[in-house]
């Protein structure tokens, strides 16, 4: 078992039952939070108990602790995970650095405006020290929305959503999603009309089932 798995096992057993509310272990989850960021591993459950604690105890709230735990959230879009961790997050502190910047980047990733993200994020790139594999974690997410929204891509507009690509970078990325350069320039995603599948529903009630619902009124 690796530390970070043996980790995880542990901290499992402190959130079991009474003791997740305990301020004495937050020191504990704290630690937590840095090992995810830095082996690049993701706890929501734990990471939730941390800022219900904070909640509990404003005296303990870490700023830091509490944007790493924002930032291993947006790792894991499109799921809601950081809407959950931002409503736990009493609105002074959000209006903090550096969660305020934190909230913001969010929100531009949430509303898909991706090259305004990345702008934004040049501007604020301490923000991600220490937090492994961040880009790549958004670019798998920035995949998934073009995956699901386009048919065919201009090549420079899928480079600029990606974060200003160089041609290699983007092949490497193109290439794991199976995407192909149909003509000059342009990306070929999937044919979004073949990937709809509709659904014929049909709903066969007879007479007696007609019958015994009309008499029970």
């Amino acid at each position: 078992m690796s530390a970070i798995e043996q980790m995880r096992a542990n901290v499992g057993k402190l959130l079991k039952g009474i003791d997740r509310y305990n301020p004495e272990n937050l020191s504990t989850l704290e630690r937590y939070v840095e090992t995810q960021a830095r082996e690049n591993a993701y706890d929501l459950e734990a990471n939730l108990a941390v800022l219900k604690l904070y909640q509990f105890n404003p005296a303990f709230f870490q700023s830091t602790v509490t944007a790493q735990i924002l930032l291993k959230a947006l790792t894991n879009l499109p799921h809601t995970d950081f809407t959950l961790c931002k409503c736990m997050i009493d609105q002074t502190h959000q209006e903090e650095r550096p969660i305020q910047q934190i909230l913001n980047l969010g929100d531009l990733l949430e509303t898909c405006h991706f090259q305004d993200f990345w702008r934004n994020l040049e501007e604020n790139a301490e923000l991600i020290d220490g937090i492994t594999s961040f880009e790549d974690s958004v670019r798998k997410f920035i995949c998934h929305v073009v995956g699901i929204t386009y048919q065919t891509i201009e090549k420079w507009l899928l480079a600029e959503m990606l974060g200003e690509l160089t041609d290699s970078q983007l092949q490497v990325w193109m290439s794991k999603y199976g995407w192909t350069e149909s003509e000059p320039e342009k990306i070929f995603i999937c044919n979004q009309e073949e990937s709809i599948k509709p659904k014929n529903i049909v709903e066969k009630i007879d007479f007696d089932s007609v019958a015994s619902i009309m008499a029970s009124h």
